[in-house]
């Protein structure tokens, strides 16, 4: 199972923009790299990364081959009111990762 780091401020004012951190441990194998025998590792990536606030998508990101291990995202978005940030990373091989934050809007 993959471990997550989430980096979302505990509260903030209406109107406020908001920066968010998030880190997904993966290993990211490209499927370009040969094993020590020559043979092509298969490729094992987080193909998405989709963020909801109270259920609305605010930022999604389509990740490809290239990206590192253990993507780490930040984006920013707008607080609009208090609820939940869900989180949602999917990849190869079944991969899926779901985690959430919540946040008061004064």
């Amino acid at each position: 199972m993959a471990n997550v780091l989430i980096n979302v401020p505990r509260q903030a004012k209406r109107g406020e923009v908001i920066e968010i951190k998030t880190l997904v441990s993966h290993p990211m194998e490209t499927g370009y790299r040969r094993d020590q025998l020559g043979r092509e590792m298969p490729r094992d990536i987080v193909r998405r990364f989709v963020c909801t606030y109270n259920g609305t998508e605010v930022f999604r990101a389509d990740l490809h081959p290239a990206i590192s291990a253990n993507p780490f995202i930040v984006f920013s978005t707008v607080a609009t009111e208090s609820g939940t940030l869900t989180f949602r990373w999917t990849g190869d091989n079944g991969f899926s990762m779901t985690e959430s934050a919540a946040i008061t809007v004064d």
